[in-house]
């Protein structure tokens, strides 16, 4: 929800004061709870989790096969 309030309302937006800002966000986060819309993976969980275990692997020093 960070990249679509950056996206499509924050870099869209002049505002000339934080109050601005802050409205402006306040106020796409209850258009957004208005109509909300559902969150699709486009990922398998499996794709996830493989990517994980590689990435802890890596993080422990441990390289992958």
């Amino acid at each position: 929800m960070f990249r679509e309030i950056t996206d499509k309302r924050i870099r869209r937006g002049v505002f000339k004061s934080v109050k601005e800002l802050v409205n402006a966000i306040m106020n796409y986060i209850q258009h957004h709870n208005d109509n909300p819309l559902a969150f699709h993976r486009a990922a398998k969980a499996e794709d996830i989790l493989a990517k994980i275990s590689r990435a802890h692997s890596v993080l422990n020093g441990k390289p992958t096969a």
